[in-house]
């Protein structure tokens, strides 16, 4: 069976291909990709949830894995929505073309798969996420170090909290809810507004800084909910409350139109851009300055390399990153890895330096999915450091999850 290089192999064949060139391709591992295959994970929820626009709330709850396996043993995992067809793009098209390839032939495979399906960042993600996962443990090392190392050995995370659920009254699970997080060591906290009028959520808002006290970060979500006027106005009293950002409040689609209006009547910082499907529709964001910080996915945008393309870009606009994160155990660890390779947006002492999304909603597959996930503790998570996406997934809690067609 063929393995992995070791890091003397690895050593060994940069000081060849400093040499000769040629030397350092052929001592990389010949493998060859066996099998691709899609697992749509769906999970009931004890109490139905959800945001502003969940209309009715969520009974479940679903992802989409994809897993790419080798000749040599080695097994990559990727993660995406289950919508927009990524799972018949990835079944259909993309799996059947990988099939016989060398993981290791990066680029050749990037652009295989970004031409094969005309531009779905969701199918791509996936697949992306698991051929660097696959391509980290091939060359043993981290995901990070496969695109040039990492800044941060530690990421500073913040909980995506306080959704709406059935038969609690967000006056009474709000605070409560934000205080318990700051217990466990939170010292960024976002919650949902937008179900109900302005005056009631301003209210809940206050109480959620009150419960928080004044100096943990504040976020606040509206799912697009609101319309120019009354974004206008929940933007102000956020403002008011020492909110830092306010996240996508007007309706995502077509191009997130009257965002950049948005923007510059808002007091408070403007965050958008989960849902861009690739570097094209982010930079059009970017060049039309309609968001304050980009939030793109990497399980959705296109995986890894799309969303540090996209992070650097904004960068060059004064666009700070803040990358959305909704899944499993291996979208949190792939956003990890992703949040190691950029820099905090200014030199010196280090401030807004980029934060992971944790969500906090039920989910049997964060904290569960994986054998080693990534950990929290005091305000940050630890980069791992393992080859690959630095977990091992538990195939018996795939199976257990896995819809049946």
């Amino acid at each position: 069976m063929k393995t992995p290089l070791d890091r003397r192999g690895f050593l060994r064949a940069g000081a060849f291909c400093a040499a000769g060139g040629w030397a350092f391709a052929a001592a990389l591992p010949k493998l060859k990709i066996t099998a691709v295959t899609t697992y749509l994970l769906r999970h009931k929820l004890a109490r139905p949830m959800g945001v502003s626009v969940s209309v009715p709330l969520s009974k479940t709850r679903q992802t989409l894995l994809v897993k790419i396996e080798t000749d040599a043993g080695l097994t990559g995992w990727g993660e995406t929505a289950a919508i927009g067809g990524a799972r018949g793009a990835i079944d259909d098209q993309l799996g059947p073309q990988l099939v016989g390839q060398n993981p290791l032939d990066h680029r050749r495979l990037w652009r295989l798969i970004w031409g094969a399906n005309f531009g779905n960042g969701m199918a791509t993600g996936a697949v992306d996420i698991a051929l660097n996962d696959l391509r980290g443990k091939a060359l043993n090392l981290p995901v990070a170090e496969l695109f040039g190392g990492r800044v941060r050995d530690r990421v500073p995370a913040y909980a995506s909290a306080m959704n709406y659920l059935e038969g609690l009254e967000p006056e009474e699970q709000f605070p409560r809810e934000a205080a318990a997080l700051v217990k466990q060591g939170f010292k960024a906290l976002k919650m949902r507004i937008g179900r109900y009028p302005v005056a009631r959520e301003a209210k809940l808002a206050a109480a959620v800084r009150n419960a928080a006290g004044p100096d943990v970060l504040l976020m606040a979500d509206a799912n697009a909910a609101y319309t120019m006027s009354s974004a206008l106005e929940m933007g102000h009293a956020l403002h008011a409350l020492k909110f830092d950002a306010f996240e996508e409040p007007l309706p995502q689609s077509p191009r997130y139109a009257g965002y950049e209006e948005l923007r510059q009547k808002l007091p408070i910082a403007l965050a958008a851009g989960e849902v861009v499907d690739s570097r094209a529709s982010a930079k059009d964001l970017i060049d039309r300055r309609a968001m304050d910080l980009i939030q793109q996915d990497v399980t959705l945008c296109g995986g890894i390399g799309e969303a540090l393309f996209i992070a650097e870009t904004a960068a060059l606009a004064g666009i700070r990153c803040l990358p959305h994160c909704w899944g499993s155990d291996i979208a949190i660890a792939a956003t990890t890895h992703l949040l190691a390779l950029l820099p905090d947006p200014h030199p010196g002492f280090a401030t807004d330096t980029p934060m992971l999304e944790l969500d906090q909603a039920e989910n049997p597959w964060r904290n569960g999915l994986a054998r080693d996930p990534v950990a929290f503790a005091g305000g940050y998570v630890g980069v791992p450091v393992k080859p690959g996406l630095g977990i091992e997934v538990d195939e018996d809690v795939v199976r257990k999850y896995a819809a049946k067609a």
